[in-house]
């Protein structure tokens, strides 16, 4: 078989962050008295640090120190709740599919748009099985643009039609069909439908099904 690629996102793909996501903006939030809920939280899905404070502070407009000292504000939050974080927390049907893969001979890349995606795959122990690791900090232009991916698929040494995308959030679909990309949908179809594939979870896929057909 010609080398192929699998390039996964991080939070909801592999596991679930979102909680400590939610709880650390919110936090954040309620500090600056603005009311954040999780209805408020679903818009910050698979979106960049920067944009999702934006988001949080619903159009207020901050000087730029003040917004890079919130971002490092809640990101301090966030780390605190990293420490908890251990293999068992990989969500179902991950490890077995990892695997599987590499047992076919794919190349694992892993494309997240968390600058802390290389502290949560520790804490997975995890960091091994990827030959490819894009977060935060790889690319200027974060999803929905496809530089992530794009670059990622170039630490593989592949084009983007031999790889195919595992994303959760409407912006990492995005990205990947931008950038030329199979992709495989997690989660519900009102979120994710425009994937090649929607399945709830990698516990309900097996790798070789999703082999491009090339």
């Amino acid at each position: 078989m010609d080398a192929i690629g699998y390039i996964f996102d991080l939070d909801g793909v592999i596991t679930d962050t979102a909680e400590y996501h939610f709880r650390s903006w919110q936090r954040l939030a309620q500090e600056l008295g603005i009311p954040f809920d999780r209805h408020d939280n679903e818009a910050l899905r698979g979106v960049p640090r920067r944009r999702s404070l934006e988001l949080v502070l619903k159009g207020r407009e901050l000087p730029e120190d003040e917004m890079q000292r919130l971002m490092a504000r809640k990101n301090a939050y966030y780390r605190e709740f990293l420490h908890d974080i251990t293999p068992s927390d990989l969500l179902p049907g991950v490890g077995e599919f990892l695997a599987e893969a590499r047992a076919l001979g794919v190349v694992l890349g892993l494309g997240s748009a968390s600058k802390n995606a290389r502290d949560v795959l520790q804490q997975l122990q995890i960091t091994g099985l990827f030959s490819a690791i894009g977060d935060g900090y790889s690319v200027v232009n974060q999803k929905p643009a496809p530089d992530l991916f794009v670059w990622v698929a170039g630490r593989l040494d592949l084009p983007p039609d031999r790889c195919v995308v595992f994303e959760d959030a409407q912006a990492g679909i995005d990205a990947a069909k931008a950038g030329g990309f199979r992709t495989v949908g997690i989660g519900p179809a009102e979120r994710v439908g425009h994937a090649d594939r929607v399945v709830d979870g990698l516990h309900a896929l097996k790798a070789r099904d999703c082999l491009p057909s090339l």
